[in-house]
Order: C-alpha cells, then sequence, then structure tokens
C-alpha cells in the first residue's frame, strides 16, 4: 500500500496566493457532482446536497484504499456557479438567482463501478435525500485564472470584480466557462472571516498579449 495523498498539495490547479491572479492550467479531472438552484444560505436543496455527496465520497475513499491499496484524503467541496447576469455576483449579489453544481474531486483511477456500489452503501441507512441525484462526471477547465480569498463569501465581490474587470480583460483574456470555487475551510464551522476559499475563473485568449501573459504565467493583483 502506498502513502495517503492529498491531491490538494500535489497538483497545481490547488495552489493559490491571497492578493495574486495567477493564470493555471488545469486538467480534466473526474468529481461527484449535484446540481442546483437558489441561495445557498437559505435553500434546503443546497443542504441536501451538500449531505447527498460527502457520504459517497467518503465509500469511494474507503473502497480504493481496502481494495486497491491506494489512500487519499478526501477532497474539499467545490462549486459551479453561474446565472443569467453574472452581476448578480459581483454587484447586486442576489442570491436567488444563483445556478449551482457542487463538486467533490475523485481521482482518475474512480470508476462507474465503484461510484454505484458507492452509492449504493451509501444509501444502506439514513439515505441521503437527494442520492440519487449524485453524479460522476468529468470536467476539463483547460486556462483559468485563480486567487485564494480570505474572509466572509460576500466579501468576494471586491475580488471577483477586480479579476472579471480588470485582470481578465488587461491581460488580453476574457471569460469563457463557469466562476468556480474551492472551499479549503468547511464553512459550517469556520468563523466568517477565517474561511479560505479558491476563486478560479476559465479564461480565453483574446490577444497576443494574453498569450505573453500565459507564458509568465502569473501576474499581481494589484
Amino acid at each position: 500500500m502506498t502513502g495517503k495523498i492529498d491531491f490538494k498539495k500535489t497538483l497545481d490547479a490547488y495552489q493559490a496566493k491571497r492578493d495574486l491572479f495567477r493564470i493555471v492550467e488545469v486538467p480534466g479531472m473526474q468529481y461527484l457532482m449535484i446540481d442546483g438552484h437558489g441561495d445557498p444560505n437559505t435553500s434546503p436543496v443546497f443542504t441536501a446536497a451538500v449531505e447527498a455527496l460527502y457520504p459517497v465520497a467518503y465509500k469511494l475513499k474507503l473502497a480504493s484504499k481496502r481494495d486497491l491499496g491506494r489512500d487519499y484524503v478526501v477532497m474539499p467541496l467545490e462549486g459551479l456557479w453561474w446565472a443569467d447576469d453574472m452581476d448578480s455576483f459581483t454587484v447586486a449579489r442576489d442570491r436567488t438567482r444563483w445556478n449551482w453544481t457542487l463538486l467533490i474531486m475523485v481521482p482518475d483511477w474512480t470508476d462507474r463501478e465503484m461510484f454505484a456500489a458507492a452509492v449504493e452503501q451509501a444509501g444502506a441507512k439514513n439515505r441521503p435525500a437527494r442520492l440519487d441525484d449524485v453524479r460522476l462526471e468529468s470536467l476539463s477547465e483547460g486556462r483559468c485564472v485563480q486567487t485564494l480569498h480570505i474572509g466572509s463569501f460576500d466579501g468576494e465581490a471586491e475580488v471577483l470584480a477586480r479579476m472579471h474587470q480588470e485582470f481578465i480583460p488587461d491581460n488580453g483574456l476574457r471569460m469563457s466557462g463557469r466562476h468556480h470555487e474551492i472551499y479549503l475551510s468547511d464553512f459550517r464551522k469556520t468563523a466568517p472571516d477565517k474561511l479560505r476559499t479558491i476563486l478560479r475563473q476559465p479564461v480565453s485568449l483574446t490577444s497576443p498579449t494574453g498569450a505573453r501573459h500565459q507564458a509568465a504565467i502569473s501576474g499581481n493583483a494589484g
């Protein structure tokens, strides 16, 4: 049996620093996913989604360690967020208009058979209400801009505004995918001012300037 892998430490896609916008290449990865809509602070659908994801994630980890001899740290919760008007994230912060997909990354050796068995085991006792909505799917984001935000979720608005309206266009880039957050802290147990969240935005090039900055691979948030 090999040592326990912590993908947060081994994958560059999970590295970010506060006050630094960095261009990264995010490889295709496999995730447990579940969809929803509405305010994450008040929606019972959001709570039910979290309660469905984690039991499957832990059953997969146990199966990998037991059957394959490959142990790893269960990855943090992540979220894809979007709305018809993206200003609802940076200006109005109207959470009732948000759509979301919650994710937990799982190793690429996780197959459909393992996933199906994990879902069955997760539902054997105290079956989560949204267990049947969990799916195993790959996501390939490619070129992205990301940074680390420390503080409350509402405090993200200023950082996102700088990312979307300054760093991305100033570097010859444009937004090309869904806003992505990685919750390094457990928001159920951590004080709002201490929350650590990676903010990620997939982008594409719009000019040669963007290509030069892509080669440089990082930029200051200013």
